[in-house]
């Protein structure tokens, strides 16, 4: 099974075709951002459709994903007749319009400020406790209808949300083919396997990594959009949300669970602790040096975190490791796609071994 979003539209100035794709549509938008998110995007979205015969309530979202503001923004909507629901902003925000949406039954549009993560083009979202720890994720049953990229608001953010973004992808392929040699059921896809599809363009997400990485980062610097920047926003936004809904998850993403259990990785975002996870991944895995080596000289290339220092994570003890080992193996985490057995000291292992790496 392949399965995408509806639409998905990417280029500098397509906010401007909001108007033009949903507005005659749908006469009441429910639009869901952030403070710094709606001052952006607020005043042109609500504009284009109000031209285009709908009209636009905008609600603050509160700052995390979880179940008390997911139930929030859902009663907002219903009490304001919302017939869309379009969340705009980072992966929180829009996780957790897309969770709105499929309560309420109502289609949705999702308009990315950044390109941190592969949250707009799928179908799960991620819920997490007030405190930001990882707690469940919600299986959706549908993609977001329209999925509206401006380039140029993205060259616009900050740097380290494209890294971050790069660093999740950076797992894509990886995870993909993990899944492929345990021919492990993928709960997103209801247990079918990948299609040819999902594997390519799992292994295209990678590969546009390793070539226009370097470049899209010098753009970003730069606020500007160039062929490097929009192939870049293409791999962390599409291409890594095509690959790992279709293609599936393994470790990088459940260490990337673990790590929630300590304080002191909060504030780091979720692609730079998916990319060291990958590392873990490729350790637990006994994968050829080469790869490793490719995958540890893309993150020095582009800044994302190798090694526990980097995720500020320096002062973690041996306990500590064990609590994220210990987490990342729970029974339904996808470390459990892999093709062997995996248990708790193993992670344990693979993390310090990883850790190690950095160094050498």
């Amino acid at each position: 099974m392949l399965i995408a979003p509806g639409r998905y539209i990417q280029g500098p100035g397509v906010i401007d075709e909001i108007g033009r794709l949903l507005g005659g549509r749908y006469k009441n938008a429910f639009l869901i951002g952030g403070r710094r998110t709606l001052a952006l995007v607020g005043e042109a979205v609500s504009g284009q459709l109000e031209r285009n015969g709908a009209a636009c309530r905008a609600e603050l979202f509160g700052g995390e994903a979880c179940q008390d503001e997911i139930d929030r923004l859902s009663a907002a909507a219903r009490a304001a007749g919302a017939d869309l629901i379009i969340a705009a902003g980072g992966g929180k925000a829009i996780d957790s319009g897309k969770t709105v949406a499929a309560g309420l039954d109502l289609p949705m549009a999702v308009l990315p400020t950044i390109a941190a993560t592969d949250a707009p083009c799928s179908s799960v979202a991620v819920v997490y406790s007030p405190q930001g720890v990882f707690e469940k994720v919600n299986f959706l049953g549908r993609n977001p209808d329209y999925v509206i990229v401006d380039s140029q608001i993205i060259a616009q953010s900050p740097v380290e949300y494209l890294v971050a973004g790069m660093g999740d992808a950076l797992a894509t392929y990886w995870e993909a083919d993990t899944c492929r040699r345990s021919q492990s059921r993928n709960a997103i896809t209801g247990g079918w396997p990948p299609t040819r599809s999902a594997l390519a363009l799992a292994r295209l997400c990678y590969d546009t990594l390793l070539e226009h990485g370097r470049g899209a980062l010098a753009a970003a610097r730069r606020g500007v959009v160039s062929q490097d920047l929009e192939a870049i926003i293409e791999a962390n936004v599409l291409l890594s949300g095509l690959g790992f809904e279709s293609g599936g998850l393994a470790t990088a993403h459940a260490v990337h669970n673990g790590l929630t259990v300590l304080p002191a990785a909060h504030g780091r975002m979720h692609g730079c602790k998916v990319a060291f996870g990958l590392i873990v991944q490729l350790v637990l895995e006994g994968r050829p040096r080469r790869d490793v080596e490719q995958v540890l000289a893309f993150c020095a290339e582009v800044g994302l975190p190798a090694s526990l220092a980097a995720l500020g994570l320096a002062e973690a003890s041996r306990d500590d490791i064990r609590r994220v080992a210990e987490a990342t193996v729970q029974a339904g985490e996808t470390v459990h796609n892999t093709w062997f057995k995996v248990e708790a000291a193993m992670v344990e292992a693979a993390i310090w071994a990883a850790d190690a790496l950095s160094a050498a």
